[in-house]
């Protein structure tokens, strides 16, 4: 157990599958107490039961403030403060600039972008009272200098998100608030999963996928997990704004 962790209280956006699931559960593995946020109120309190006494579970929209508000303000209540934000939830989908739809394009930028500053916003003044903790956000290795086809409002987004990091690092470096990003590459789920199911030839569908990096394979969950946890914790003390990717090489490719 690392005992720089031991006792904190972690909040989780998008923590009811993939990514998320697998931080909330080595973040309770570390000694921590952690609140298990997702716009899936099932899969949140599924995944909250299976971690035990010191996990709860909470249904939030990330897109809107009144529910970022009341998420933190219950994560005090249950817990009594809050050291750690993981800003994990997001969504994308198909489309260029021109074939977007429009109200798609504004939901993939409130929840991928719009969500971070809105649960920073909330989480910051109870961080502050602490004397200090840790931002994590989720963003991806498409935010460094790359890109992927038909995915414009994703990588706009997720270019938002590393950027904000960095203003936010500045902004609260001072309050002893630390705020990083992890880029993820490729990551195994169940939205792969699903996507098996619709191409013609999956054997090659995954083929494709880890041809993506010069590792030749994709990452689990765990692998993102492990490096939140370590950003989030006081051994990563002197990590301030920076964006640690974790993508089997794909960057570099």
């Amino acid at each position: 157990m690392d005992m720089h962790l031991k006792d904190k209280v972690v909040l989780i956006t998008g923590a009811g599958a993939g990514i998320g699931a697998a931080t909330a559960k080595l973040f309770i593995e570390e000694g921590a107490r952690v609140v298990v946020a997702d716009y899936l109120g099932d899969a949140a309190e599924q995944v909250a039961a299976e971690l035990g006494e010191n996990a709860r579970a909470f249904t939030v929209d990330v897109s809107k403030a009144e529910a970022c508000k009341a998420m933190v303000d219950f994560t005090v209540a249950e817990f009594g403060g809050l050291d750690v934000l993981v800003n994990n939830a997001g969504r994308g989908s198909l489309g260029t600039v021109e074939t977007q739809d429009e109200n798609d394009w504004r939901s993939i930028i409130d929840v991928n972008l719009t969500g971070v500053y809105l649960c920073s916003k909330y989480a910051v003044p109870e961080l502050r009272k602490r004397g200090g903790g840790a931002i994590v956000n989720t963003a991806s290795n498409i935010a460094m200098a790359m890109a992927i086809r038909d995915r414009a409002a994703y990588v706009a987004a997720k270019g938002g998100v590393a950027s904000l990091t960095r203003a936010m690092a500045l902004d609260f470096a001072a309050d002893n608030i630390r705020v990083n990003s992890v880029a993820p590459g490729v990551i195994w789920s169940n939205y792969y999963n699903k996507m098996l199911t619709q191409v013609p030839d999956p054997e090659a569908f995954k083929a494709g996928l880890r041809a993506r990096a010069p590792s030749n394979s994709w990452g689990e969950p765990d692998d993102i997990a492990s490096a939140i946890v370590w950003l989030a914790s006081d051994r990563a003390r002197f990590a301030v704004g920076t964006m640690l990717t974790v993508d089997g090489g794909a960057s570099i490719w």
